[in-house]
């Protein structure tokens, strides 16, 4: 496995990550993700570390990828849900961590609503002295860092399946669409799409991409100039794009009320086969899931493997996971 490139303890953020990094998950990943097509799909890479799953937020895809990661690299997994668990009588975040800590766990995996959690555990495991890795699963409204990485395999994979790497994006034009002030996805595949070289389309109402955002986005030192563009309206980001990312709605994370309606916001910003037109011949469609069947994008786009990269997205998912928790475990055995 390539790992001479890669020193990180934590995977917190991909604002940071450097193009080296990205090439050392994407040809790890490329390596599980053939171990992954064998009849025996079980390797020894973790076997005797402990993985804990601590998901404070609701999640199918991401909390069920992970497990299946680690459980195919042999690692023991231990799943956490807040509602099941002590926090109800009390007892606070990084109490429940040092539980987990003192259970012998090696690598723990974050979900969070709040903002910064993950970054908190990792700085209280750090201060400790203990060689417990933190991954960020997705916290808040800032980063999801393996839906990135795995959003970038995807793609990069399908331009060159036997050898994924982050300079096959150069050029490409990728639009992303939909709810991006609220969503973590947006603002992870932002840096590593950057990082590529891709020229980056962001499409959204007004109410879901403010000019706050915008002005945050730009103010970053690591978006060059002429690679990220705000868009107000769907057909100058689509116009001629390779790659159209698609964004769920988050009314659970919305505080006020941002649209008129879903059926006026799939008529303007929602992803059909006859907005695809705009596009380039064979432009593929994502989305991170899950999925507003109608709203973001249309059933059958999403169902049409002649367009959709939805299911692969999945798939790519517990290879690119399984990279992820080698690449940060790979040293503690």
């Amino acid at each position: 496995m390539p790992t001479s490139t890669w020193n990180r303890h934590h995977v917190l953020s991909l604002a940071d990550f450097t193009a080296a990094e990205y090439d050392t998950v994407l040809q790890t990943a490329a390596s599980f993700q053939e171990v992954l097509s064998r009849r025996t799909k079980k390797v020894p890479a973790l076997q005797g570390q402990v993985v804990a799953n601590l998901f404070f937020e609701p999640s199918t895809r991401t909390r069920s990828s992970f497990e299946l990661a680690a459980k195919r690299l042999s690692a023991d997994t231990l799943n956490f849900a807040a509602s099941t668990s002590s926090m109800t009588k009390g007892e606070t975040i990084l109490d429940t961590a040092k539980t987990y800590l003192a259970m012998g766990t090696d690598i723990m995996v974050i979900r969070h609503k709040e903002a910064g959690v993950p970054n908190a555990i990792a700085q209280e495991m750090d201060r400790l002295g203990v060689r417990v890795s933190v991954l960020n699963a997705g916290d808040g409204q800032h980063e999801h860092p393996s839906q990135g990485l795995l959003d970038l395999f995807t793609i990069c994979s399908l331009i060159d399946p036997a050898n994924p790497r982050l300079e096959l994006l150069q050029g490409k034009k990728i639009a992303i669409v939909g709810d991006i002030l609220h969503s973590r996805v947006a603002r992870s595949n932002i840096w590593s799409l950057v990082a590529s070289g891709a020229q980056v389309h962001l499409a959204a109402p007004p109410t879901l991409l403010p000019k706050l955002f915008a002005d945050y986005i730009f103010g970053e030192e690591t978006v060059p100039p002429g690679q990220l563009f705000i868009h107000w309206q769907l057909e100058p980001a689509l116009q001629d794009a390779d790659f159209v990312m698609t964004l769920r709605l988050q009314k659970e994370r919305m505080t006020a009320h941002l649209l008129p309606s879903l059926r006026e916001y799939h008529q303007l910003f929602g992803i059909t086969r006859s907005k695809l037109e705009l596009c380039q011949p064979n432009v593929k469609v994502l989305h991170p899931g899950p999925v507003n069947r109608g709203v973001e994008i249309s059933s059958d786009l999403m169902d049409d493997p002649e367009f959709s990269l939805i299911q692969s997205q999945v798939t790519s998912g517990v290879a690119v996971r399984m990279a992820l928790l080698y690449l940060i475990g790979s040293g503690k055995t």
